[in-house]
């Protein structure tokens, strides 16, 4: 059994998704999970509909009932009637998110979040599903909830390893071992009370991996738009390198530090059980990809990660005394309860730096939680620039026109917390 993972690129339209099917019939005699993420951009418009409905704005149902038409035209190319019981299945989904707008909001956003971004994933699978039947191939539909058990942590929920194995045993497993498709969502799991939580931004690849390691898999593969995992962005950087193969330690490093073809957690339950990884193209399926395993030497040219988004805070205490100890663990404490999801860490005798992901108001609910105890300067809008197996040259590329914050440096990897120089000062620099 094989584990195929799917993203919003491979189903964002008719073509596509015929494509997927194209690329799914070759495999039409093996036993395949296929996990689905939500089609297109469908996760932004979610939580475009999320904020509406949570700060009252009064365009919520609007919003939601736009992301519904552009599933139905969907559908109606792929099927061509609205007699086909796909139309149902999905509009009984999108009930759901109906009955959260019609009354205003009392639970958390966090948990209003997950119930509503949850229904791209829902929804992109059951079309998907309904098109490899109608194309002959023999397909099951599997709500991914009724495997993956978290904890009640809205928007990150982490998982329940125990007991999603006991279901996916009890569940999953006799439904791969019919042979042919089994489609699931990525992204979604549920607590023990049955409620939909997320497992964090991107997180269908951590998904195809939960389900890998559950049902030792032979593989895992994800498809993308890329040829495989390269040394560097392709859309901001130029003459970047396909790896043939990548080992799973090097693979974690780059995901942690923010290369985006792969989720950070998905490597690790791979690891454990020496699953191999394939990044595949869904454009040139014929192509070799990139194989991450345990077989392959830590040997690579420079590889670069930018995550863009940061914030760098500067705390200090407010009666000068050292940063100990204590103090540090108080500000762990904070950091976990907020979720902060910290990039670098720097800390001197009366002052500890972080940069971390600048998401929500999560930055300034922290700042405003150790307010009484620390001081706390925040420079938001930065990048944080990753680069592993670094030389001279390519660092001296990276820090033209920039202003360098902070670095770190170890042995194989140099960070540096960057914000690009503003025009005026670039000509004083010039000249």
């Amino acid at each position: 059994m094989k584990v195929f993972k799917f993203g919003g690129a491979s189903v964002r339209d008719t073509e596509r998704i015929k494509n997927t099917a194209s690329i799914l019939q070759r495999f039409r005699d093996e036993s395949l999970l296929i996990v689905v993420s939500a089609i297109g951009k469908t996760t932004n418009a979610l939580e475009e509909v999320t904020q509406a409905y949570f700060k009252q704005t009064g365009d919520a149902m609007q919003r939601m009932e736009a992301v519904k038409q552009e599933h139905y035209r969907l559908m109606a190319e792929l099927f061509g009637t609205e007699n086909h019981p796909v139309f149902a299945e999905v509009n009984d989904i999108f009930v759901e998110a109906d009955w959260v707008l019609e009354v205003e909001p009392e639970d958390s956003y966090d948990y209003i979040y997950d119930q509503i971004v949850s229904l791209g994933e829902l929804v992109s699978s059951k079309i998907l599903a309904a098109y490899l039947r109608e194309q002959k191939l023999p397909t099951q539909w599997l709500d991914a909830r009724d495997v993956i058990l978290t904890d009640d942590i809205y928007r990150e929920g982490w998982v329940q390893w125990e007991e999603t194995q006991n279901r996916a045993d009890r569940i999953a497993k006799p439904m791969t071992e019919q042979g042919g498709f089994t489609v699931t969502q990525g992204f979604i799991g549920s607590t023990s009370e049955n409620n939909t939580t997320t497992l964090g931004r991107e997180g269908s690849d951590y998904t195809a991996a939960i389900f890998s390691y559950c049902l030792n898999a032979e593989s895992m593969s994800i498809w993308k738009d890329v040829p495989g995992v390269l040394t560097a962005d392709p859309r901001l950087f130029e003459n970047v390198t396909k790896l043939d193969e990548l080992s799973y330690r090097e693979a974690i490093e780059m995901t942690y530090y923010g290369a985006k073809v792969i989720h950070p957690k998905t490597i690790k339950p791979l690891q454990n059980k020496s699953i191999p990884l394939y990044v595949k193209s869904f454009i040139e399926p014929d192509g070799s990809g990139t194989k991450i395993s345990s077989e392959t030497e830590d040997n690579y040219p420079p590889m670069v990660a930018i995550e863009g988004n940061q914030a760098l805070l500067n705390i200090a205490t407010r009666d000068f005394s050292f940063v100990a100890e204590q103090h540090i663990s108080d500000i762990f404490n904070q950091i976990t309860a907020h979720r902060l999801h910290v990039n670098l860490m720097q800390n001197s005798a009366i002052s500890f730096r972080i940069c971390v992901t600048d998401s929500d108001d999560k930055v300034k609910d922290f700042a405003k939680a150790i307010e009484d105890t620390f001081k706390v300067r925040i420079e938001p809008d930065l990048e944080l620039i990753t680069v592993r197996h670094y030389n001279k040259m390519t660092l001296d590329e990276l820090r033209a026109d920039k202003v360098i914050l902070t670095e770190n440096r170890m042995r194989n990897t140099v960070q540096m917390v960057a914000k690009k120089v503003p025009p005026i000062r670039r000509k004083a620099v010039d000249g």
